[in-house]
Order: C-alpha cells, then sequence, then structure tokens
C-alpha cells in the first residue's frame, strides 16, 4: 500500500478490521482511545528526547507514527468522524486564522515567527 493509491476509507477499514478479528471494540470507547493516542504520540516523542532525528531512527519512527495513526482511525470511527472532512475544515479554519499573506515571512526564523503572531494576534483584537 502507498499514499499515492491509498484511500482513507481503505485504512480505517483496514484497522476496523483488524481490530474487530481481535474482539478489541469493546475497549475502544473515545475516553480510552484519547488516552491511548497521547500514550503512542508520547513514544513518537520519546524518540527525539535526547537526539535529532536521524535515519537510524526511521523505522521506529515509522512504526510509532502509525500507532499514533491507528488510534486516530479507531476514533474516528468511535466518534463518527469523517477524516477528509475534518481535516478539510480545520485547514479551512486555520487558513483564516493563519493567513499565508501574514505568515510565510521569515518562517525559518522561530523568534521572527513568535513576533509576526503576537503582533498578528494584537491586531486581531
Amino acid at each position: 500500500m502507498k499514499d499515492e493509491t491509498t484511500r482513507v476509507h481503505e485504512l480505517k477499514e483496514l484497522t476496523r478490521k483488524f481490530r474487530e478479528e481481535r474482539s478489541w471494540g469493546k475497549h475502544h470507547t473515545p475516553k480510552n482511545l484519547a488516552i491511548s493516542i497521547a500514550i503512542e504520540a508520547a513514544e513518537l516523542l520519546e524518540l527525539f528526547q535526547w537526539d535529532d532525528y536521524s535515519k537510524r531512527d526511521q523505522e521506529k519512527i515509522q512504526e510509532e507514527l502509525a500507532d499514533v495513526l491507528i488510534y486516530c482511525f479507531h476514533m474516528a470511527d468511535a466518534c463518527s468522524v469523517d477524516v477528509s472532512s475534518a481535516i478539510n475544515n480545520k485547514l479551512k479554519k486555520a487558513a483564516t486564522k493563519y493567513p499565508s499573506d501574514v505568515f510565510n515571512k521569515d518562517s525559518d526564523n522561530p523568534d521572527t515567527y513568535h513576533e509576526i503572531k503576537q503582533s498578528y494576534r494584537k491586531k486581531k483584537s
């Protein structure tokens, strides 16, 4: 499977089937899934705790990211969320909140970005 040829609903169905084959669905409440997402995200974050990203960590990063995404698909299923619509709607809101004509200046410099964000928020209030 590759991103270029796989649809979101196929991934949701793949993860749903895996879960159903093991009868894990009874444990997949929104609360439990939210906790699991946070735990798996922390495991992903742990890979970066003392070192910068390294190609030697690629396989482990892929595994931990997959765990996060799998739980996210389970959460979407449990909460009847259409993932594509949710992402599209969130990006539309973010585009309004962070217009590209304001937030693309000196994006490589975190200090400049912070200043731009503070200045923009002051103008909006």
